[in-house]
């Protein structure tokens, strides 16, 4: 009987040495899966560039050769460019330069290669030359041949073309975070001039996850808990046990053993202050035992990130969604979203630069046709009248709608839709790029009828073919439908195409007749005996565009001119227009004896069914601006 409490303290301590060397083991498997047998976080490839050339295009197979995101570095004296967009758009924008191309071999190792501009083979640049000065001769056909000088020379800078899907700068040192589908590429270069930087490297993340580095950590933590409770316990059942006993004297059955010990009464039991001390002093030696091993492994769950546990649970289902599929044979659309919505902003800010000073040349760098008209016209009468009014700004944020063209070359459009939350109006636009190397320029605008529902688009990363101008499959083809529309104006219920257009809702048609019905009132309460007044519309010269929608009709965008005539009915008559700066300022005189023509040009977006369909033409939305007046 008494070799039994021994026997108890030795198990439970060695249960408890057991349970230490096992959480030793497991915690410190947990920490080296998370440490030295981690391996490298990362794989980096160095690119070696040979021949410096001003531009370095890194191929999508390159940077899609190991799954995950990409990290490129490039590294050089001065100022550092990268862009990326699709492959055959850099191509495209470096077909006249020599540049680098990085491609992967058929072994899976990078390939370098110089690429040589394109050179138009029938050109015979000498013979532009004078005959007398064959210095000059050599210099074109040095030119031509993209000789040493004049690459020198003839370097383009590829900072803020709107050609790259997004751009990034930096000094001496570029660090720039990918994450490119197949089908992009990269472009790398300094200012397109200088050599383009020679150190870069692509770095992509290793799959490096430890799902049983945390299960070991915290069970191991756990483990070692125990290991300590079954340590106290052994000690404190040994203590228990410790003191001389008489057995005469046997302790009460109901009185507890630790009372009886310590407790000094008039039977002869020693009793002292020192088991106390110890059990007080044991105490505080078992909370500062168990105090480590919680907080240890409280630290070491902490430091465990997600890659360091098994996947719990199942992934989300994704919801279904429309899908909308790209017919067979369709090229890319020619731009995102985003990409659209940065050209946009560009655009605004240059034409509210160019609207502050009234500088034509500056607004010509970003609108062209109609749009670019309508600005030159207001900058001639607000240089005149210093009251006239400017021209309202360009919509850029947000861009709620936007429908590329799907096509590969160019010239390429885009149409848009932008919303002004402040004034509670939205635009619709026209964006072209004429070639690889142009800036998107804005050749339609119109304000969007309030109660106006845009019909069915394809998606952006889908895009809609271009319907050409004398396509049959429409209602009407595009290129006629200018003329169809002035018609009605013309002529109301008497056009032969008057039951080709809606008109409940056509505001610019209500509104046009309401304003040449209250002006000719006007007129004739002076004029009406000496003078005539006639109004007629036509097509404009802006050429047509049309996108595709989804019902196979089209959302197309056309010019129409809408002109005021005002002549004497007699040849003593005079015409005067005193009270019209506008006429008076842009023709240049007050009054004529032949009279005053005066052009209005209106940018308008029509939805065109096809012609299987039961609707009508719808107006969507337009503009209106004065144009030209000069002397009939």
């Amino acid at each position: 009987m008494s070799a039994r409490p021994g026997k108890v303290f030795f198990v439970r301590f060695v249960w408890a040495v057991a349970a230490f060397v096992l959480a030793t083991v497991m915690i410190g498997a947990g920490i080296a899966q998370r440490t030295i047998f981690q391996g490298p976080k990362t794989e980096t490839t160095a690119i070696s560039v040979e021949e410096q050339t001003p531009y370095l295009l890194i191929d999508g197979a390159v940077l899609n050769q190991m799954p995950g995101t990409q990290t490129l570095r490039a590294q050089t004296e001065g100022d550092i460019f990268a862009s990326y967009g699709r492959t055959a758009d850099m191509e495209a924008w470096l077909s006249d330069s020599t540049y680098t191309h990085v491609t992967l071999d058929d072994e899976g190792g990078l390939e370098t290669a110089v690429v040589e501009p394109e050179v138009d083979a029938t050109a015979d640049p000498a013979a532009e030359a004078p005959s007398d000065d064959p210095a000059a001769g050599d210099a074109a056909a040095d030119d031509a041949t993209g000789g040493e000088d004049a690459a020198e020379t003839t370097g383009r800078t590829p900072v803020g073309s709107d050609l790259w899907l997004d751009e990034y700068q930096q000094t001496d040192l570029l660090i720039a975070p990918l994450q490119l589908p197949e089908g992009m590429s990269v472009l790398v270069a300094a200012d397109g001039t200088a050599p383009a930087p020679s150190r870069v490297t692509i770095s992509w993340p290793l799959q490096t996850s430890t799902p049983w580095a945390g299960p070991l950590i915290v069970a191991g933590g756990i483990l070692m808990a125990v290991g300590v409770f079954l340590y106290i316990l052994g000690i404190r059942h040994a203590r228990r046990k410790r003191g001389p006993r008489r057995k005469g004297l046997p302790l009460p059955v109901t009185e507890p053993i630790d009372i009886a010990i310590d407790h000094d009464d008039d039977k002869g039991v020693i009793s002292s202050s020192k088991p106390t001390r110890r059990a007080v002093s044991s105490g505080g030696r078992r909370a500062f035992a168990v105090l480590p091993v919680v907080a240890v492994s409280a630290l070491l769950f902490s430091g465990c990130s997600a890659d360091a546990w098994p996947p719990l649970g199942s992934s989300p289902t994704p919801s279904p969604t429309a899908t909308v599929i790209a017919p067979d044979g369709q090229q890319a659309p020619a731009v995102t979203k985003a990409q659209a919505e940065r050209i946009l902003t560009r655009i605004a800010a240059t034409v509210a630069d160019a609207d502050a000073a009234m500088d034509g040349d500056l607004a010509d760098t970003r609108l062209e046709g109609a749009a670019l008209a309508a600005r030159d016209t207001n900058y001639k009468l607000r240089g005149a009248l210093g009251d006239y009014p400017a021209p309202a700004p360009i919509l850029a944020k947000p861009l709620e709608i936007i429908l590329p063209q799907a096509y590969d070359g160019w010239p390429r459009s885009v149409i848009a839709v932008a919303d002004d939350e402040e004034s509670k109006t939205s635009s619709i636009m026209v964006l072209t790029q004429q070639d690889q190397w142009s800036d998107y320029k804005l050749s339609y605008v119109g304000s969007l009828e309030a109660s106006t529902s845009l019909p069915d688009l394809a998606p952006a990363y889908i895009g809609a073919p271009q319907v050409e101008p004398d396509s049959p499959f429409l209602l009407l083809p595009p290129n006629e439908v200018a003329a169809a529309y002035a018609d009605v104006v013309n002529k109301g219920e008497q056009s032969e195409y008057y039951d080709l257009f809606e008109a409940d809702g056509d505001q610019l048609r209500a509104s046009i007749t309401a304003d040449r019905q209250r002006r000719l009132d006007e007129f004739n309460k002076t004029a009406s005996s000496t003078g005539t007044l006639e109004f007629s519309s036509a097509a404009g010269v802006q050429a047509p565009f049309a996108l595709q929608t989804v019902e196979s009709g089209a959302i197309v965008a056309v010019n129409i001119n809408e002109i005021d005539t005002v002549k004497p009915t007699n040849a003593d008559a005079v015409i005067k227009v005193n009270d019209n700066r506008t006429v008076k300022t842009l023709a240049g005189v007050d009054q004529s004896q032949s009279g005053f023509a005066t052009t209005f040009s209106d940018q308008v977006f029509f939805y065109v069914p096809g012609p299987g369909s039961n609707e009508k033409i719808r107006l969507l939305g337009y503009s209106s601006d004065i144009l030209d007046a000069k002397i009939l």
